[in-house]
C-alpha cells in the first residue's frame, strides 16, 4: 500500500488515477511514499525519510526545494503543458483588456450615477476616453516557446498578428508544433525592440530574474504592452511603473500583483488566474498522479525537473531502481554487485541529467536484501528501490 500526502487540494479527477486498493491518500498521513501539491511552500518542511517522489500539479516548482530532493534521490515531477490552454486564453484576454481599455471603461461605467437617460449621455460623452486599437497587424513577441508560448504564438497568428519568438533552448518537439510563420528573434534585445506586445513564458531562474528591466524597456517601441503570466520577478515592476508614468509603455498586464503595482494607471493586475480553470486543475492533477504512480510502481520517470527521463518496458523478474550522483563507474559498480550475487541482468537503462543519474535494471529472480545494502553502500548512491 502506497501512502500519498496531499499538501493542497488536488483535483478528485487526478486522485482517481490512484486506485484505492493500492493507495492511501490524505492531507495528514505518516510516512508518505509521495507528496502531491500545488502551491504549498515545502522549503521549511521536514522531509520524511520514507519519501520517494514529489508531484507538483502545475508547471513551476519554485515552492519545492528541488536541490534538497536531488541530494536525497527523490525525483520532482511537474505537469508541463497541462495548463497551457488556460494560460493561453488568459494571455489573449490580457491583450484585449489592454488594447481596448476594457478595465478602465468598465470602472468608469460602474461609477456613473443618474437615471437611464443621464447614463446614456454620460456613456456617449465618456466613451471617447477609452478608444483603443485592434490586434491584427500588430507584432507580438513571445519569450519562451514551451507548451504555453507555442500556443500563444499560434493563436496570435490566427488573430492576424505578426509573431516573433525567442527561445534558445526550444526542443525539437516544440519546434514541430510551432507555426512556420513565427519569426525567430536572435536575442531578447532583438525581440523587445520590434514588438507592440511582449509576453513572457519562461521559468524564474537566475538568468531570467528582471529579464525585462529599465534598459530593455528603453529599447521597446513607444506605447508597447507588456504581459507577464509566467512568474513574479521576471519583470522589474518598478521599471514598468516608471515607463507607464512616462507613457513609454501603454499597459502592463500581469498575474502577479504587488503593492508597487496596485492602483497604478495602465496596470491590469490579476490574482494569479493563469491556471485557475477546472479543466487545467484536472489536467495537471491527472498528469502528475499518473507520473507519480508510474514511478512508484514501475520506476519510470517522465516530466521530472531534476531527473532524466527513463522509461523501460518491464520484461520479467525483479526491477532495481538506483539514483546516484552523476560520476564515473556507477553503473559498473551496480552491475558488479548484482553479478557477484549470482544474479543475471535481463535489461538495463541508465541516463543522467545534470548532477544526477538514474538506472533501471530488470534482474532474473529475486534480489536479496544483501545486494540492496551493498549497492546503498556505494559512494554516490542516493537511493535504491526494488520493485
Amino acid at each position: 500500500m502506497y501512502k500519498i500526502l496531499t499538501l493542497n487540494n488536488i483535483s478528485v479527477t487526478g486522485l482517481e488515477r490512484l486506485p484505492r486498493d493500492n493507495y492511501e491518500i490524505a492531507s495528514e498521513i505518516q510516512h508518505p511514499d509521495a507528496i502531491l501539491l500545488r502551491s504549498f511552500k515545502m522549503h521549511d518542511m521536514a522531509i520524511p525519510d520514507t519519501l520517494k517522489a514529489v508531484g507538483r500539479a502545475g508547471a513551476g516548482v519554485n515552492n519545492i526545494p528541488v536541490d534538497k530532493m536531488s541530494q536525497r534521490g527523490i525525483p520532482v515531477f511537474n505537469a508541463p503543458g497541462a495548463n497551457a490552454n488556460a494560460v493561453k486564453e488568459l494571455v489573449l484576454a490580457g491583450m484585449l483588456l489592454a488594447c481596448r481599455n476594457l478595465c478602465q471603461a468598465w470602472d468608469y461605467t460602474n461609477k456613473l450615477d443618474g437615471d437611464d437617460a443621464e447614463l446614456s449621455k454620460l456613456v456617449e460623452a465618456g466613451k471617447k476616453k477609452y478608444a483603443g486599437f485592434e490586434l491584427p497587424g500588430r507584432t507580438l513577441g513571445v519569450v519562451g516557446l514551451g507548451a504555453i508560448g507555442i500556443r500563444v504564438a499560434n493563436a496570435a497568428l490566427s488573430l492576424g498578428m505578426k509573431v516573433i519568438g525567442y527561445d534558445p533552448q526550444i526542443t525539437v518537439r516544440s519546434a514541430w508544433q510551432l507555426e512556420a510563420n513565427v519569426e525567430q528573434a536572435h536575442s531578447v534585445d532583438d525581440l523587445v525592440s520590434r514588438c507592440d506586445f511582449i509576453t513572457f513564458h519562461v521559468p524564474l531562474v537566475e538568468g531570467t530574474r528582471n529579464m525585462l528591466n529599465a534598459a530593455r524597456i528603453g529599447m521597446m517601441k513607444q506605447g508597447a504592452v507588456v504581459l507577464n503570466f509566467a512568474r513574479d520577478g521576471i519583470v522589474d515592476d518598478d521599471a514598468v511603473c516608471t515607463a507607464l508614468a512616462q507613457n513609454k509603455l501603454y499597459a502592463y498586464v500581469t498575474d502577479f500583483p504587488t503593492n508597487a503595482l496596485k492602483g497604478q494607471p495602465g496596470v491590469i493586475a490579476l490574482p494569479h488566474l493563469g491556471a485557475s480553470t477546472k479543466e487545467a486543475e484536472d489536467n495537471c492533477a491527472v498528469m502528475v498522479a499518473e507520473q507519480v504512480r508510474d514511478f512508484l510502481e514501475n520506476g519510470n520517470i517522465v516530466n521530472s525537473v531534476n531527473f532524466p527521463e527513463v522509461v523501460m518496458p518491464y520484461s520479467e523478474g525483479a526491477r532495481l531502481a538506483v539514483a546516484n550522483s552523476n560520476v564515473p563507474n556507477m553503473v559498473g559498480q551496480i552491475s558488479t554487485a548484482v553479478a557477484e550475487a549470482g544474479l543475471n541482468i535481463i535489461d538495463l537503462l541508465n541516463k543522467s541529467k545534470g548532477e544526477v543519474a538514474y538506472t533501471l535494471a530488470d534482474i532474473e529472480g529475486e534480489i536479496p536484501d544483501s545486494v540492496v545494502e551493498r549497492i546503498k553502500s556505494i559512494q554516490g548512491v542516493l537511493s535504491v528501490r526494488v520493485l
